[in-house]
């Protein structure tokens, strides 16, 4: 068994294609599939399922996936640990960020980083903060910005608060209710919402606010992308709740004051395992002592 081989079924577990793993491991499919073919092998059982249409993991391929993620991250963590001894910073930097940071501009701090350490090599994925917490639990992501309601923990992470934030109601500008300076929920209960999915922090912040005041409400748009949520509020279609430092970034919408609506803390956080060298000089431009 070796990294290479571990790279592999690495990639062929994410991509769920033979063709596109080797893409991405710059091989050609035949050589991927024999080094993988050769482990299943010495481990003496299969670990996908292979059919004409899709490959999967089998139950040996789920139980042995997180083990090779963390011996690749052990791997590049070493190199890294190396280089960071004889002064230079290597490896790799990957961000998660959820698509409504307000706290820290992204952009400009990745760009920050790279100019004072160009060997790293970057890499940043949106998404929600549970499976942003996944993600730096099992090693695929180093650091992540995460909104969560105010006063929630996160499991299985070291972290940082970074801010607080209160949510404001984002209407149509020719809304009903676009002349208002600050709303009750009560006043907002009656209006079609869009909101992020069912089961997220994004969603629960606002479910939280809503079941506090005993009050229901209609959901009728679940968004992914603040933006997304922008146009059909500007359509006239919905109404929305958003942080009220992140709102400022949407245009053609009004934002208005809301009583006893969500709030949320925004954090970033890294592995229990501790940060890498890459990760700590990350943390340490943010000011966060890891």
């Amino acid at each position: 068994m070796d990294l290479q081989q571990l790279r592999y079924v690495v990639a062929v577990a994410e991509l769920e294609n033979f063709t596109r793993a080797a893409e991405r491991c710059f091989v050609v499919q035949s050589a991927l599939s024999h080094q993988v073919a050769r482990l299943e092998q010495e481990l003496g059982t299969r670990l996908f399922h292979r059919t004409s249409r899709r490959v999967s993991l089998t139950a040996a391929g789920e139980a042995f996936l997180p083990a090779a993620r963390q011996c690749l991250e052990a791997a590049e963590r070493a190199r890294a640990e190396v280089a960071a001894a004889t002064g230079e910073i290597r490896g790799r930097l990957s961000v998660g960020v959820i698509p409504t940071v307000a706290a820290v501009d992204v952009p400009e701090v990745l760009s920050g980083f790279h100019q004072d350490h160009p060997q790293v090599r970057i890499g940043l994925l949106t998404g929600a903060s549970d499976a942003l917490v996944r993600r730096v639990t099992d090693g695929r992501l180093d650091v992540a910005f995460l909104g969560l309601p105010a006063g929630a923990t996160v499991e299985g992470v070291e972290g940082h608060v970074l801010a607080t934030d209160h949510h404001v109601a984002v209407v149509a500008p020719d809304h009903r209710l676009a002349h208002r300076k600050r709303l009750g929920l009560d006043q907002l209960a009656d209006e079609v919402f869009a909101d992020f999915p069912t089961g997220t922090p994004g969603r629960a912040q606002t479910d939280r606010a809503f079941a506090a005041a005993q009050l229901d409400r209609e959901v009728a748009f679940e968004v992914t992308d603040a933006h997304l949520m922008a146009a059909l509020v500007r359509s006239g279609l919905c109404v929305g709740l958003l942080p009220e430092a992140f709102a400022p970034r949407l245009d053609g919408v009004t934002t208005i004051a809301v009583r006893g609506g969500p709030s949320r803390a925004e954090h970033v956080v890294w592995s229990r395992r501790g940060p890498s060298p890459a990760a700590a000089a990350f943390l340490a431009r943010l000011g966060v002592a890891a």
